[in-house]
Parts: structure tokens; sequence; C-alpha cells
């Protein structure tokens, strides 16, 4: 996979994906960090002209840098459940939209999540656009692909993890659930919410309020909102 753009590329190279820089002009100021840190791991650099790195870039704007990815080794639902003593996972439901994928993995990577739960089907993947929405979050987060998340939110309670879902009907806030347990926080589609078998799956449902005229948010607003609640829990004194 090819990606472009500076903080994604940057990001990349931090988290050891990268197996290929390609770049238009060696002495550009903005470049000389991606150059660094490509040369101290041994990444192969190659000055390309403008037509060629466009089609390198395979269509995407690429702001004269583009590097070539190694691909992403997916997690199991036991690595997040063990990456930590209190893990935060979050569990997507029918995200399809690569922007919103890209932008829930940088909201998730920020709060210190474990990593994402997402289903091969009916859902974002993970791509050149969504991992330069996230920011480069991607690079560094766990994914685990499953088939069915209703069964791998069984799979999470099975393992002391509680699901909680973002769901606008709930008659509970999301200040009122405690987050201080290993938790996994699913997100439904902006569309359509939570499905049926998922959201009866969840071990508890949570709404965030809304206090103007609009009735809901953003998938990955909701998210960070939900997730440094956890956070706020957590850390407090």
């Amino acid at each position: 996979m090819k990606i472009c753009g500076f903080n994604a590329v940057v990001e990349s190279l931090h988290a050891g994906r990268v197996e290929a820089l390609f770049i238009r002009d060696k002495r550009h100021d903005g470049l000389r960090e991606i150059i660094r840190l490509a040369e101290s791991q041994r990444i192969p650099v190659t000055q390309l002209s403008e037509k060629e790195l466009d089609r390198v870039a395979e269509g995407q704007r690429h702001q004269g840098v583009v590097v070539s990815l190694r691909p992403h080794v997916m997690s199991t639902i036991s690595d997040l459940v063990q990456s930590s003593d209190l893990p935060l996972i979050v569990a997507l439901d029918g995200i399809e939209d690569p922007h919103n994928f890209g932008a829930i993995a940088r909201v998730a990577e920020a709060a210190g999540a474990a990593g994402l739960i997402v289903q091969t089907r009916r859902a974002a993947p993970l791509s050149a656009a969504a991992i330069r929405a996230s920011a480069g979050a991607l690079a560094h987060l766990r994914l685990s692909s499953v088939v069915n998340l209703a069964r791998a939110l069984g799979e999470l309670k099975a393992a002391g993890i509680w699901t909680v879902g973002l769901d606008v009907d709930s008659d509970h806030s999301i200040y009122d659930i405690d987050l201080r347990q290993p938790t996994a926080i699913v997100v439904g589609s902006e569309g359509r919410g939570l499905r049926r078998l998922v959201r009866e799956r969840c071990d508890w449902r949570a709404a965030l309020p809304m206090m103007g005229r609009v009735d809901s948010l953003n998938a990955s607003v909701a998210t960070g909102v939900a997730l440094f609640e956890a956070v706020r829990q957590r850390t407090r004194c």
C-alpha cells in the first residue's frame, strides 16, 4: 500500500511500517526529518521526478513524498484483551466511510485504546484514505478483523471486558457508566446506529447528553467523547 502526506508518513516511519520512501526533492526543508528517519532505519530512499512520483502515488495528493507500507499484521481479540491490565477497546459496527474510520482511529490512539475491532464486510477498508485521515494513527493501533461482530462481543464478555454501545435512544448517559474497568466502546454507523443483534449483545447502552437542537454527533466525535470520559474516570484522583 502507498500512502502520502507528511503526518501519515512520519507516524508510519515511527511505527516501523515503511519499506520504501519516494521523494521529489531531497533538499526540501520539510522532508529532512522524514529522510533522516528513513535512513536511520535503512529504508531505501528514491528521488523521482514529479511525473514519476504522481505515478507511484496512484492518484493521491502526495506533497512530494510517498511511502510504501508493509502489510498490516492483524491482531486477535485475545491480543487486544491482553494488551494491558485495563484495556480500552473500540468496536466498529458498520463504519463504512474511510474518513470516519480514520478519524475514529486517531481519537482512539490519542486516548490510549488497545486497538480497534472491525468487520470484514460492510466496513471501511484499511486504505490510504483511512490512514491519511487518521494522521498516521492507524500505523500505531492494533486492528482485529472479525466476520461477526456480535460473536466478537461475546468473546470480549467471556474475557471479562464490559461492552458499552453508544445508542442515542438509551436512557443512560455515558457519564453514568463506570468505565474504570476493562471496557469496549461499541460504535454504530451514523445512519443506522447499532444493529439490533449487536445492540442486544452490549452489557450497557449509553447516550451522549444533547443540549442543542441536533440529536446526534458524528461517529468519530461521539467516540472521542466516550473514550475521553473513560480516560477522565481512570485518571482522576
